[in-house]
C-alpha cells in the first residue's frame, strides 16, 4: 500500500488534528488541498464573512506555499457557500483579487446548509511546478 503524501502549512493544525485529515495530499505533480475555511489558527470560525472568505483563501494560499505551488498553479477550484444568494458578491470580491486575469481555473460553485461553523469553504486541485516536485 502506497503511503499517502501529505502535506500541512506551518502552524495550520488545530482543525487538521481535532477532524483527524490532512491539509493537502501529493500525488505524482498534482496536490490535492482540502476544503480550507476561514479559520484562526485555534480552530475557531471567523465571525465576519467578508474576513472569512479572506482568511480561507490565505490559509489555502498557506497550504499551497507548504507544496512550493501558488494561487497560479491551481486547475481546479470547489466552492461551498451557506447563503450563496447574499455571499457571492463579496467572494467575488475576493476571487478577482486572487485570479486578476485569464486564464481562470475551473470554478464549482455548491450551496450547502451546514459547514461546522463556518459560511464559506474552498477545495482546490493544483498542479506542483515541476522545481517543487523534485524538491
Amino acid at each position: 500500500m502506497t503511503q499517502r503524501d501529505a502535506v500541512f502549512p506551518a502552524d495550520r493544525h488545530a482543525l487538521y488534528e481535532q477532524h483527524g485529515y490532512s491539509a493537502a495530499i501529493r500525488s505524482g505533480d498534482l496536490l490535492f488541498v482540502s476544503g480550507q475555511v476561514g479559520s484562526r489558527s485555534d480552530g475557531s470560525a471567523e465571525p465576519d464573512f467578508a474576513r472569512q472568505v479572506r482568511l480561507a483563501f490565505d490559509n489555502l494560499k498557506a497550504t499551497l506555499a507548504a507544496a512550493g505551488c501558488t494561487f497560479d498553479d491551481i486547475i481546479d477550484v470547489t466552492s461551498f457557500h451557506t447563503d450563496p444568494e447574499n455571499q457571492f458578491a463579496t467572494i467575488l470580491e475576493v476571487k478577482k483579487e486572487v485570479f486578476s486575469q485569464p486564464p481562470y481555473p475551473n470554478w464549482t460553485a455548491i450551496g450547502v446548509t451546514w459547514l461546522a461553523g463556518f459560511d464559506f469553504e474552498i477545495k482546490v486541485i493544483a498542479r506542483i511546478p515541476a522545481d517543487a516536485v523534485s524538491a
